[in-house]
């Protein structure tokens, strides 16, 4: 297995289980890819990649037993999202008090708010189930594909008429266009429109973005579909029980093992090489890494067909996150807030309207960061104690969008620390004790992201969401099913169906190919 990313993790767990001998090899010092938990000021623990935990499929968490292994999801309490005005709209975990909180922006939108939910609710559970399996390939006349292709048709004529045309416009729309259909209020439509661009090198108003949108909502924590929460102990507490459930069940992991070519002979995958040399020989090789990093930077280009080269090179991921983890002295004062509100203890952002975020995406496209980005920021130690010293905090603070190449040039010390203060400026408008908090901070473009983490371009999803690259086309038309081009060399990461995320679905998928492959009875 290269790379011990959560992916990895969850495929390697899955392969023990079924019977494999595993050996996951990390170039870091420690396991987790993008989902870890690291000190890197004083007695502060950072989730410094990714931050939140909904995705990850609870099917694969009761399988490998990653609560007995010590992984605790701890639900948000809410969310808000603070008006240039100093108004504010704040989301409530409990119906009627959302109801009445939009209704104070606009009532027309309380009224649209069930409807909006339902239709959202709707395209997930159309969705879902879809997620762990595995795509099926639409030119084979394999029983299996066939099979596959028959349950996709009959879920989505199970829609009825006026869903399978709401379906389609809905995968092809963009989010602004999607929730004009229920709202008249800019800051419902705002907020609502956050979790269509992060991770995204897309605006608004881009098409496809609603289903990014979408691939948000289907989060699920105790059987509550949609909600979202963090991991006690930092994000690195689910890859940490994750690397427990495995050695549990037979696995070895090897840190400080960089990988540097996946090694090929006689047409077939037959192990790896190591940037130290060393040669570790197997019979399958399952990578974790992007799409990209996996047949560009590992592999010999002679081992590979032409073509499926070529688009391998055209496949789409775009860095355009920046993150900044922030060590905090105390708790910051929002005065848009009331004293106490739940909504700051859930994601908290500053962008009021759409249009404020598509002219955020304008930088981008001209390549530069967004002067007035969007934000999303959260303060998981108002909840979860463990993960500073007391009466400290820790802020974590996702930001959209952060070019990975700068039109006049790369990414410097001056230009990097020059984002982090557009980014606390945007912040400290909305906090006036803010800035005098401030013991520390991470700065991470996604130039940053790449060299630390792996991450093509720093890009979170390891390649674009759109249509054009999910279900049977992601990675790459006809290699949809984890398999690659090579014998023996399998795909497990987030550029495979279904995308990204602290999902676990993409590994827990190439999981079962493998077994299947292997005449192993899968667990999956």
């Amino acid at each position: 297995m290269v790379g011990a990313g959560h992916n990895g993790l969850v495929a390697a767990c899955y392969l023990a289980r079924g019977g494999l001998k595993v050996l996951v090899l990390e170039r870091q010092p420690f396991i987790g890819g993008a989902a870890v938990s690291r000190q890197l000021y004083k007695d502060f623990t950072y989730s410094n990649c990714s931050y939140v935990c909904s995705l990850l499929r609870p099917e694969i968490m009761r399988t490998l037993e990653l609560p007995k292994h010590g992984l605790q999801i701890i639900p948000y309490e809410g969310g808000c999202t603070m008006m240039q005005n100093g108004d504010h709209l704040a989301i409530y975990d409990h119906h009627d008090s959302l109801r009445r909180e939009i209704a104070r922006h606009s009532k027309r939108d309380a009224e649209a708010y069930d409807r909006f939910s339902r239709d959202v609710m709707r395209q997930c559970k159309f969705i879902k189930p879809l997620l762990m399996r595995e795509p099926p390939d639409p030119t084979s006349f394999k029983p299996r594909d066939i099979r596959e292709l028959l349950y996709l048709g009959q879920r989505f004529h199970g829609l009825g008429e006026q869903r399978m045309y709401d379906t389609l416009r809905f995968w092809t729309m963009s989010a602004a266009d999607f929730l004009d259909e229920y709202f008249e209020s800019e800051i419902v439509k705002a907020h609502m429109a956050g979790s269509s661009i992060i991770g995204t090198a897309l605006g608004p108003r881009s098409p496809g973005t609603a289903y990014v949108l979408l691939h948000h909502y289907m989060g699920d924590i105790d059987d509550t579909v949609g909600a979202w929460g963090f991991a006690r102990g930092g994000m690195g507490s689910i890859t940490q029980a994750l690397g427990k459930s495995l050695q549990a069940s037979g696995g070895a992991i090897r840190v400080d093992a960089p990988v540097a070519r996946i090694r090929v002979r006689g047409g077939v995958a037959t192990g790896v090489v190591l940037e130290d040399g060393e040669e570790i020989a197997a019979r399958l090789v399952v990578s974790n890494l992007d799409v990209r990093r996996t047949f560009l930077n590992t592999m010999d280009p002679n081992d590979l067909p032409g073509e499926f080269l070529r688009q391998v090179k055209n496949f789409k991921i775009r860095g355009s996150s920046g993150k900044l983890n922030i060590a905090l002295d105390g708790l910051p004062v929002f005065p848009a807030i009331p004293t106490g509100a739940p909504c700051t203890r859930g994601d908290m952002h500053v962008t009021d309207s759409i249009e404020m975020m598509e002219r955020a995406y304008d930088d981008w496209k001209d390549g530069r960061w967004s002067r007035a980005p969007y934000i999303d920021m959260l303060i998981p130690t108002q909840i979860d104690p463990t993960m500073t010293p007391n009466g400290k905090h820790y802020m974590s603070v996702f930001v959209q969008y952060c070019p990975y190449e700068l039109a006049d040039g790369g990414w410097t010390d001056e230009k990097r620390k020059a984002f982090g203060a557009t980014v606390i400026d945007t912040i400290a408008r909305h906090s006036p004790n803010f800035k005098d908090l401030i013991l520390h901070a991470e700065i991470r473009t996604p130039w940053d992201i790449e060299n630390e983490v792996g991450l093509t371009e720093g890009n979170i999803f390891q390649g674009e969401l759109t249509m054009d690259q999910l279900l049977f086309n992601r990675p790459i038309p006809g290699y949809a099913q984890y398999r690659s081009p090579v014998p023996g060399l399998y795909m497990c990461g987030s550029s495979t169906h279904p995308g990204g995320g602290v999902m676990g679905a993409p590994g827990a998928n190439a999981a079962r190919a493998v077994l299947r492959d292997a005449g192993r009875a899968a667990l999956v």
